[in-house]
């Protein structure tokens, strides 16, 4: 493993089982991470699969290129999975992928690295990018923004409930001096909250919801759930791992929609078939067992929800 970091994915077997419904089609693992679920799939497919991946982590790309070098049904594109759609059509799979996989959030390695700041629990530059080399690091929106934006960000992506208060004292701190580091970061939110939840440090909402909005997260699973539709064919599964419950919302909102089929008043008299649904679900949500949990205690928030292209 790169840099040597450890990384642990989460519900491997049972991601895998829920996506190959043929050792012979095309999948896609749509966030490549450390290679944990794409060396599972490879192993389990015939030298006529094929699997394509991608990643907005250069550290993840760099890692897959081993791997695409050493077996050549692996294909990698450093790309976001808000790109699902433009990834597949330039890879000719559009409307032939057997399965997709999104597992969310962020690696372990990610968090472990100091350098890409998404941890509170060591210190280095306040970054939280999942591409480095693009976009606004969270240092520089945080220095800049207007209070009030903190606060929104912080009540709407990371469901904390004393967002204002944290806001004030992250505006009231940088005119002191700008805020480059997390442990400052983390700091400032510890003496801001009033309450500390039990075995969670108080930053930890504020450090989720400044990553999420700086990467754009919830946006990109919601363009890539729709596009799934389009990249999946008859009978393909998409395989979603949140870790949060907006990640997980907006996948069981997706997959219940889809389910459903077309909207008609509830009075008028047509069959389930005439609704047209796109997609069904398959089986109940997915957690990790107590085994795995005490294996990788960041498991324990892991949901996985299953669903299959119908028409």
């Amino acid at each position: 493993m790169s840099e040597g970091f450890v990384h642990k994915s989460v519900l491997l077997e049972q991601a895998v089982d829920s996506l190959l419904i043929d050792d012979s089609g095309i999948y896609i693992d749509a966030t490549f991470g450390r290679g944990g679920h794409s060396r599972q799939i490879l192993g389990r497919l015939t030298e006529s699969g094929r699997l394509f991946s991608m990643d907005r982590d250069p550290t993840a790309i760099c890692e897959a290129r081993q791997l695409a070098l050493a077996d050549s049904r692996f294909t990698i594109a450093h790309e976001s999975f808000a790109n699902l759609e433009r990834f597949a059509e330039a890879s000719g799979v559009t409307g032939k992928t057997s399965g997709i996989l999104l597992d969310l959030g962020v690696s372990s390695p990610q968090l472990d690295d100091a350098s890409r700041g998404f941890s509170f629990q060591h210190d280095g530059p306040l970054d939280m990018r999942m591409d480095q080399a693009s976009g606004t690091s969270a240092a520089d929106w945080l220095n800049s923004a207007r209070e009030s934006d903190i606060a929104e960000v912080l009540k709407s992506f990371g469901e904390e409930r004393y967002a204002r208060r944290i806001a004030k004292a992250i505006v009231s701190a940088r005119k002191e001096r700008p805020i480059t580091s997390t442990g400052r970061l983390a700091d400032i939110v510890r003496h801001a909250h009033p309450r500390w939840e039990r075995d969670k440090h108080p930053a930890t909402r504020a450090f989720q919801g400044i990553r999420i909005f700086i990467n754009e997260e919830l946006e990109a699973l919601r363009q890539a759930l729709e596009q799934s539709l389009r990249v999946l064919r008859i009978g393909g599964r998409l395989v979603v791992i949140s870790f949060h419950s907006l990640e997980d919302k907006i996948v069981k909102n997706f997959i219940s929609l889809q389910t459903k089929g077309d909207s008609f008043p509830r009075d008028l008299p047509i069959t389930y078939s005439q609704l047209q649904p796109k997609m069904k679900s398959v089986g109940k949500a997915v957690r990790p067992d107590t085994g795995e949990i005490e294996a990788n205690p960041r498991s324990r928030s892991a949901i996985m929800r299953v669903a299959q292209r119908i028409a």
